[in-house]
């Protein structure tokens, strides 16, 4: 059985305006982390909050484990689903110790049940021993982990975290968001994970969910959307993809850069666009140049570099911080992928033709 199982979900916030989420459909099984990533104003922290309960959707139906909380004829409210969210600031009650939030989510328990549970789960998050303390005495980190650990303790069927990282900064970030993933593992937590981080979805997602505009584009494993990805606006957004325009012939797509040998299942003389990322493409002095190097930018182990083709098209290669050229220098730029490359024809990935 599916934890969580969304059914041609659409959400207005005005009768007549544009849906802020577009007939979405996707399943989330036991145990797994559901990264949902996008832009700004692209629905996935609707989609969150009609997970929660916090709105109702105009059609279509959610089940969690199996049994249905929403529908437009159905509403089950958000205390009653089984579900612990972690919101963006934490949400710490300021007057309570970080023994006294973890224990808040336990109300009716016995009192002996409830601190054997604080414990455990304080110790789960490596805060064992800041019980007493109040979440002002606390770093970001520290206050995100009691945030994790109160969502925890009742147990619940579906944790939600609403871009819970997103006031660390980007050393603690990290090492937050690792940890994090660590606890909800080693709980064997379902949970639904929004972010508009594209690194930050590919580490937290066992699967991920793009979004745009309110309409859910590619579901899928991260190195599937990374790899694979099954629209245009994937490759961009995702991957940080130059588009290449190319024209298919019989033996493969003829670019700018020269021949790729990958033939399509679309008629000769199409026009297509190849995407390709700063690690597929490099660059030489040595043979006629088509290229001119306008920008270079340090990135630690290696330096980005911004050509501009004869055509004027934008492409960014790698080159290892050892290699130092300067900009405004003539190069022959060239695809040096060792694997096959997504091809767009209309917006739409082109297969492979078939042997």
């Amino acid at each position: 059985m599916n934890a969580l199982e969304l059914c041609n979900i659409t959400k207005r916030f005005t009768s007549a305006g544009t849906p802020a989420v577009d007939d979405i459909s996707f399943t989330l099984r036991s145990g797994e982390i559901l990264a949902l990533v996008g832009p700004s104003g692209c629905g996935k922290t609707t989609t969150l909050r009609l997970i929660a309960g916090l709105e109702r959707p105009d059609s279509g139906s959610l089940h969690i484990k199996g049994q249905l909380v929403a529908s437009p004829g159905h509403f089950t409210p958000p205390e009653k689903r089984g579900i612990g969210m972690v919101f963006q600031d934490h949400a710490l009650f300021p007057h309570l110790t970080v023994s006294g939030n973890v224990k808040f989510g336990l109300k009716g328990q016995p009192a002996a049940i409830a601190r054997e549970t604080t414990l455990g789960m304080l110790k789960l998050v490596g805060l064992e021993n800041f019980g007493e303390r109040y979440p002002h005495q606390l770093s970001g980190g520290e206050r995100q982990r009691v945030a994790l650990a109160r969502a925890l303790a009742p147990r619940p069927v579906l944790v939600l975290m609403d871009e819970p990282f997103s006031s660390l900064d980007a050393d603690l970030r990290h090492e937050v968001r690792e940890q994090v993933r660590g606890i909800l593992k080693a709980m064997s937590a379902t949970a639904v994970f929004v972010t508009h981080d594209q690194e930050e979805a590919l580490f937290m997602g066992d699967r991920l969910a793009v979004f745009q505009n309110g309409h859910l584009e590619q579901v899928g494993l991260p190195e599937e959307i990374f790899h694979d990805s099954a629209t245009r606006f994937v490759a961009e957004f995702m991957g940080d993809s130059d588009f290449l325009p190319g024209t298919a012939q019989k033996d493969g797509v003829q670019t700018e850069l020269g021949l790729i040998p990958q033939k399509l299942n679309i008629p000769v003389n199409s026009s297509v666009e190849i995407a390709i990322r700063a690690d597929d493409v490099d660059f030489d002095q040595r043979n006629h140049p088509n290229a001119l190097v306008l920008a270079r930018f340090f990135r630690g182990a290696y330096y980005q570099y911004r050509l501009r083709l004869s055509s004027g098209k934008l492409i960014h290669a790698f080159k290892p911080h050892t290699q130092l050229i300067q900009p405004g220098t003539s190069v022959h730029a060239y695809i040096s992928a060792e694997h096959k490359v997504t091809i767009f024809h209309n917006g739409l990935v082109v297969s492979e033709e078939k042997t």
